[in-house]
């Protein structure tokens, strides 16, 4: 059963972004696709979360369902193509999943000693 009323902005593997129109989106006939090469050009995609979207552009089929794959700001129609730039500290190469890491001390380096006993 699909919610046209409101859109689910979902992050897959890869940093590849999904509009989903249904609850379960393994059965939902219609998705939309940022690829995370395109979303510098398209914007904060996280604002439409929730809302009602138009979008133009080629319908293609792909993996026996309808998808559009969005590339730039100007494929979006009325409200959603107001959404602002992504803040300038997420990281758009990292995908939003990137960390500074956490502090350990350097391990010991284990020493090898020679055989008392070679192999013959």
């Amino acid at each position: 059963m699909c919610d046209r009323e409101s859109l689910h902005v979902k992050q897959g593997n890869g940093g590849v972004h999904f509009f989903d129109f249904c609850e379960n989106y393994r059965v939902c006939p219609f998705t939309v696709v940022v690829f995370p090469s395109n979303l510098k050009q398209v914007g904060d995609i996280r604002h439409l979360q929730g809302k009602q979207i138009e979008i133009e552009d080629d319908v293609k089929g792909y993996d026996g369902r309808a998808e559009i794959v969005l590339r730039r700001l100007g494929q979006l129609r009325g409200d959603a193509a107001h959404i602002p730039p992504w803040p300038k500290e997420y990281d758009l190469e990292c995908h939003g999943k990137c960390s500074a890491g956490r502090f350990s001390r350097p391990k010991a380096s284990k020493t090898r000693h020679a055989r008392s006993n070679p192999r013959q």
